[in-house]
């Protein structure tokens, strides 16, 4: 006998939405079980390391701090997953945003113009869609393939931050350590919740929830784009342009990773460093997908990997666990996300095996 899959007539779409949930209680469950292998009490854990971090104001504010840039790159992102164009360097763009949002703010921070701000801004979204239109360059112009493209391209954009942090931006009174000079208040969002650190870049993440339901929902280059990811012979049949669908898509997602940078370095970091993203860019392709890359999925699954974050936080404190445990949750839900997916599309049968031909 012999396994294969075999692809659905059609495809369950209640369950494609409840895969998410599924994955996650399933998290949930081998978490308890890695919490009884460690010698812990499951459910006392499990409330440590969940439900602890968000009893105070302090962590309330940490928590929407974290979920902010998950949420906004993420809305990004889907823009082009939606059309089949595939993202794989928000961590990049990301950095690079710091890197153009940075080169102003550290040499204007002191005019304390409120002008900064805005500028900052807008050279953080015009950075990450500068890195993001390398890969969409060379997949409509030589056929690239714009996952490893962008991809490779991750690393570049950390080692051209970690050679200006070391270097050029290097603080001359930071006692020789990697990091620029603390930013002037004029590049700083201001604290919008009292004893935390709580600012409004949480704003930008509002915002491309918003903007991304209505560009995807009910604009007509939406409708495109959904068109040319769910069958590109016929979008080109009518008339669609798929070069347009990887511009626009890599374009909308670099520079929402942008924004993400210059909410982190003009929000709760307040300087340069080499290490300025704990890997949003990357965590953010799990949002996207646990959201089923629509806004309001993204929404709550932003909050809930946003949660993870903090969480990994709290147990390298509370159980003296290794920073890693983060990104094994996140994995271990992409996983099982994918592992649904691949149920939903196709059921498993069991034939019998095919007779050896004849020699």
């Amino acid at each position: 006998m012999r396994l294969v899959f075999e692809r659905r007539a059609a495809p369950s779409r209640l369950m494609a939405w409840l895969s998410p949930v599924i994955a996650v209680g399933v998290t949930l469950v081998l978490m308890l079980a890695l919490f009884a292998l460690a010698g812990r009490d499951p459910l006392a854990s499990l409330q440590a390391f969940m439900l602890t971090p968000l009893e105070s104001t302090w962590g309330i504010g940490e928590w929407l701090l974290k979920s902010a840039p998950l949420i906004l790159i993420a809305v990004g992102l889907a823009v082009g997953f939606r059309a089949g164009v595939w993202n794989i360097g928000a961590e990049g763009q990301l950095i690079v945003g710091i890197i153009f949002g940075g080169a102003l703010a550290l040499k204007f921070s002191a005019s304390g113009s409120p002008l900064l701000l805005p500028a900052i801004i807008l050279a953080g979204a015009a950075g990450g869609a500068f890195w993001a239109a390398i890969p969409a360059l060379l997949r409509t112009r030589f056929n690239a393939n714009e996952i490893l493209v962008s991809l490779m391209l991750n690393y570049v954009a950390q080692l051209w931050l970690t050679y200006l942090v070391f270097g050029p931006w290097r603080d001359p009174a930071g006692f020789n350590a990697p990091q620029s000079e603390p930013l002037g208040q004029a590049a700083l969002f201001p604290v919008v919740l009292e004893g935390s650190r709580l600012n409004a870049s949480v704003f930008l993440a509002l915002a491309a929830l918003v903007l991304g339901w209505v560009f995807l929902n009910r604009s007509y280059a939406g409708f495109q784009l959904r068109v040319i990811g769910l069958a590109e012979g016929a979008a080109r049949y009518a008339g669609f342009s798929v070069n347009r669908a990887v511009w626009i898509s890599l374009l909308a997602s670099g520079a929402a990773a942008g924004l993400a940078g210059v909410g982190e370095m003009s929000g709760p970091i307040g300087q340069i460093f080499p290490t300025m993203s704990p890997g949003y860019g990357f965590a953010a392709i799990i949002v996207a997908f646990l959201g089923r890359l629509s806004a309001v999925g993204i929404a709550f699954a932003g909050l809930l990997m946003g949660l993870l974050f903090l969480s990994g936080d709290a147990a390298q404190l509370e159980f003296g666990w290794p920073a890693s445990i983060t990104a094994l949750f996140q994995g271990l839900m992409l996983f099982l996300v994918v592992a649904a997916d691949v149920f939903i599309t196709y059921r498993i049968r069991l034939l019998p095996r095919l007779p050896r031909s004849a020699p």
